[in-house]
């Protein structure tokens, strides 16, 4: 298992390596002559940026939140516009040929006038504009080996290689920037409605506000807690669900970003169950921490509610934790005439609800991809990347979350808290 974990991790270095190469080569090196200072800087940063991104990956919890915060930023956000860089030129190979073409059709700069040999009126003899005969090529001059025509060639292949690096540039700085706002301003409203069978009528129009993976961290903080518990009780709901992966650190570092939740209003509470990030942040302390804001953690437990039973499971991750998810504990005596919704944080935990006969599982996880394509390599670890699916009896609604993980940046995948609005059919 070590052996397959560090040849993986060589294989992950060796790709990144080789990425940060064409990049340089594209972005620096093609256009750019030797010795200058871009040539220099853009070298400097092709070492640097990369080591940055490491430490933010695997280096950043070992330091203080201040200091993590100066790691994190550069390091993610790097991660991010490397991705898009990368694609951005990829596209820009199959445009270089096109543009070349084009570039040589237009006609070359005329050259400055030959040197007159003195008393004569005519080309010194070793001049390299001096006329040849036809089909003769140009040779070495005392002056140097560059002939015009080869100096006419170097400035086109740079101008195309610079046209295409401004190009590539702009697109991914503009899609990691368009991004990153959407991130920073925080989650819009989603609305989705839920047909439940034995919901009672009494219950008909019950809304819950389903939020997961607010990610907590070295780059969202108290503010994004914040525009997250304002926009939960602008919408009244009647129940707020907080589906997993709160934080990414501790209590210590993070309490005081995760406050402002004891903020959140609804007729029947709030709940929340445990993702994969709380057990690699100390998820103990963390379910005190929010029963102490007035947040219910549901772990393997249920609540039965006015028309339905509320449910909630550990994450899957909770199993090298001695926490796992215990289904029989949080569903086995119910009685199944009843409507129950179920709070699981991954996708994947849907096959255990049909058993369980549950009507509604409320899940995160996927972020919805957060960067396309993302949501591609999602789709082959989670039945459901987002939106709503049915399985069976069994329906399954995956919020993309209301946050991000690593870069703060979602592109394709617009973070969401979603009022899923639960309605009878007996209404």
């Amino acid at each position: 298992m070590i052996v397959v974990f560090v040849l993986g991790g060589l294989a992950v270095l060796a790709l990144l390596a080789g990425v940060h190469r064409y990049l340089w080569r594209r972005l620096v090196r093609d256009v750019s002559a030797p010795g200058g200072w871009y040539r220099r800087t853009g070298t400097v940063l092709a070492f640097v940026l990369p080591l940055t991104s490491l430490g933010a990956l695997i280096g950043g919890r070992d330091l203080p939140l201040a200091a993590e915060r100066w790691v994190a930023w550069p390091g993610y956000m790097w991660l991010a516009l490397l991705l898009y860089l990368t694609f951005a030129l990829l596209v820009g190979e199959a445009v270089r040929p096109l543009l070349r073409r084009a570039v040589n059709r237009r006609p070359a700069p005329a050259m400055a006038e030959p040197a007159v040999a003195a008393n004569s009126g005519e080309p010194a003899p070793d001049d390299p504009a001096a006329p040849h005969e036809p089909g003769a090529i140009p040779t070495a001059t005392a002056t140097g080996p560059t002939t015009p025509a080869v100096a006419v060639d170097t400035t086109r292949r740079q101008f195309v290689a610079r046209t295409v690096a401004v190009a590539a540039a702009t697109a991914a700085v503009g899609t990691v920037g368009y991004g990153t706002y959407g991130v920073l301003r925080g989650p819009r409203l989603k609305n989705v409605t839920v047909p439940l069978a034995k919901l009672p009528a009494r219950a008909d129009g019950y809304r819950i506000a389903v939020v997961s993976d607010i990610h907590l961290g070295p780059i969202l903080g108290r503010s994004h807690t914040r525009r997250i518990v304002d926009t939960i009780n602008g919408a009244r709901p009647d129940l707020v669900a907080i589906v997993g992966d709160l934080v990414d650190g501790t209590v210590s570092d993070l309490g005081p970003a995760a406050e402002p939740l004891a903020q959140l209003r609804a007729r029947d509470g709030s709940y929340f169950v445990t993702g994969n990030h709380e057990y690699y942040s100390g998820a103990a302390p963390w379910v005190d921490f929010v029963r102490e804001l007035g947040v219910h953690p549901l772990e393997n437990a249920r609540v039965e509610l006015s028309g339905f039973d509320l449910a909630g499971v550990n994450d899957i991750t909770g199993a090298d934790h001695h926490a796992a998810p215990d289904y029989g504990r949080a569903l086995g005596d119910r009685d199944r005439t009843r409507a129950a919704v179920l709070l699981a944080h991954q996708p994947v935990m849907i096959h255990e609800a049909v058993k369980h006969g549950v009507d509604l599982q409320l899940s995160g996880h996927t972020h919805g991809g957060q960067l396309w394509p993302g949501n591609y390599i999602a789709e082959l670890a989670n039945p459901t990347v987002a939106g709503l699916d049915r399985y069976g009896d069994t329906q399954l609604y995956v919020t993309r979350g209301a946050g991000a993980w690593g870069p703060p940046v979602r592109v394709g995948a617009p973070s969401d808290i979603t009022i899923v609005k639960l309605v009878s059919l007996r209404a």
